[in-house]
């Protein structure tokens, strides 16, 4: 990152607000990912139609489209909504058991959607500064660890698809946030000014992404060898 070319077009997609998120609470332990409350809310489910009326306005899906959705209730939901307004067949839905998750948040398990603040205060200092653990079983992530797994997701979408549409479905903003800012070069350490509010879409600019250098190590020549220094 950022990669010298995209093959694909991609759309980047925070899912609408789950039942969880709408009470204001916190919740990143990816044993409630599949249950209802992770489900969307009323609220959530206006977000995710507006986003996926939106889709249908940029002409995503026109030429058909591939829809990768976290395995997050809220996600897949989302996934499906887009599906049937952009009316794209269900075998294209993909569902993500892993690089998708919601960042783990660890202590601020439970806490109100306000303290996250103090998560994206600490992300500023250092990208490998992970929030306090829990023995809960919730994961405690950096941005570091997060961009591990996006960086994943894209080396497997670039593999596996040539000259299609992706749209990625997250449950929460920092998969998103993390993601575009190791695409277009972005310090990561600044990827919070990259939110994403519940049922946002953005199209993935190749503009964007800054123009591709050689690694030094790739042209270095030793002058006189053995001794390279």
């Amino acid at each position: 990152m950022p990669p010298p070319r995209l093959v694909n077009r991609y759309f980047l997609v925070r899912s609408g607000e789950s039942t969880f998120e709408t009470a204001g609470v916190i919740r990143t332990n990816p044993v409630s990912k599949t249950s209802v409350d992770s489900g969307l809310s009323v609220d959530g489910l206006r977000q995710t139609a507006r986003a996926a009326l939106k889709l249908k306005r940029l002409g995503a899906c026109e030429d058909d489209c591939w829809i990768w959705p976290s395995i997050t209730q809220r996600s897949y939901q989302a996934a499906e909504i887009i599906a049937s307004v952009n009316e794209v067949n269900h075998i294209r839905i993909v569902p993500e058991y892993s690089f998708l998750d919601a960042r783990g948040l660890g202590s601020f398990e439970g806490r109100g959607l306000a303290t996250l603040s103090e998560v994206y205060a600490s992300d500023e200092i250092s990208a490998d500064i992970k929030p306090p653990a829990i023995n809960d079983g919730t994961p405690n992530e950096s941005v570091a660890d997060v961009f591990v797994r996006v960086t994943q997701l894209m080396s497997i979408l670039e593999t596996q698809y040539f000259g299609d549409t992706v749209i990625i479905v997250s449950p929460d903003s920092d998969n998103l946030s993390i993601l575009q800012a190791g695409l277009i070069g972005l310090d990561l350490r600044r990827h919070s000014s990259l939110y994403f509010s519940p049922g946002e879409v953005r199209l993935v600019d190749p503009a964007s992404i800054p123009e591709y250098k050689q690694p030094a190590s790739a042209v270095f020549r030793c002058v006189n060898p053995p001794s390279c220094k």
